[in-house]
This record gives C-alpha cells, structure tokens and sequence, in this order.
C-alpha cells in the first residue's frame, strides 16, 4: 500500500500500488499541461471521519508518491485511458471508482 501526499496538510492517502502507479500517470499528464482538477475519496477510518474528502489538484502545489515496494507495478493503457475519460468527463477524479 503506498501513499499519495498533497500539500502537507492532511495525512497521506493509502492507495494500493497498482492503482497508484496508474494514479501517476493520470495526475503527472493532467499536472504537466498545466490542467487544475478535483479530486475526490473516501476516509481511510469511516468511523472517525465519515463522508468524503475532495482537494483541488493544482500543478503548483507539492505532491509526493510513495510506492510500498521498490518494483513498479504493470501499466495497463486501457486502465489509464479509462481514467482519463472519467476525469475529462467529470472534472473529477474519484479514487473509491478507480478501474
């Protein structure tokens, strides 16, 4: 399980390492064009925050990925692409409607 940390702020968002490697990929394409966008997910502890927590992505603002493990994890195009729709589409990205 890596992490996903924007700004500082809050704590690091757990995301499976599949997922997160996809993640980088979305988030680095839409950042590196400049493109701002929100991004949406669920607490990692329901009991002690229920509900949602949505930020606004925005290239200047730091982001740090940390993968669990030291290899990468395959990339799947269609997965990406998928993402991407989603994201364009809603000009949203919904971590917990990830696929």
């Amino acid at each position: 399980m890596g992490t996903l940390e924007y700004n500082s702020a809050r704590p690091a968002i757990g995301v499976d390492d599949e997922t997160l490697a996809h993640l980088k990929i979305v988030i680095g394409t839409k950042l590196r064009r400049q493109e701002s966008f929100m991004m949406t997910w669920l607490p990692e502890d329901q009991d002690k925050a229920p509900g949602r927590l949505t930020i606004w992505m925005n290239p200047s603002i730091p982001l740090i990925i940390a993968f669990d493990s030291p290899t990468m994890p395959a990339i799947d195009p269609a997965r990406v692409e998928r993402m991407m729709e989603n994201l364009n589409v809603r000009g949203e990205l919904v971590l917990d409607q990830l696929g």
